[in-house]
């Protein structure tokens, strides 16, 4: 179970990835579509969310294709709630929100 965290540094908003063997940081997935180059953010729903959100879904979902298909709903779901200064969200969490957002557009 992978368990992704928030945290704000000098150098702007990282975001780390935990599982079973260690610590990566999260791919930012500018090969799909670059919305932010200054990286990640969240808590609203501008373009360091929109990264953070397809980066997010293409790390859940192993799928980049489906990934496109729902980082913008993700984003205003999820992403731009998040809290300023810091957050944690399990792969599970994630998954689900991501199934909700598919079910409420009948996909």
């Amino acid at each position: 179970m992978k368990t992704y965290t928030g945290h704000r540094t000098e150098d702007g908003c990282a975001v780390t990835v935990t599982d079973g063997t260690g610590k990566r940081g999260l791919d930012p997935r500018f090969d799909l579509r670059t919305h932010s180059l200054t990286g990640f953010e969240w808590g609203y729903g501008g373009s360091g969310p929109a990264q953070l959100a397809l980066a997010l879904a293409a790390d859940v979902l192993g799928d980049d294709e489906a990934a496109l298909d729902v980082y913008q709903r993700l984003k205003f779901r999820v992403v731009g709630r998040l809290p300023a200064d810091g957050w944690a969200r399990t792969e599970a969490e994630l998954a689900e929100a991501i199934r909700g957002l598919r079910r409420a557009d009948g996909e």
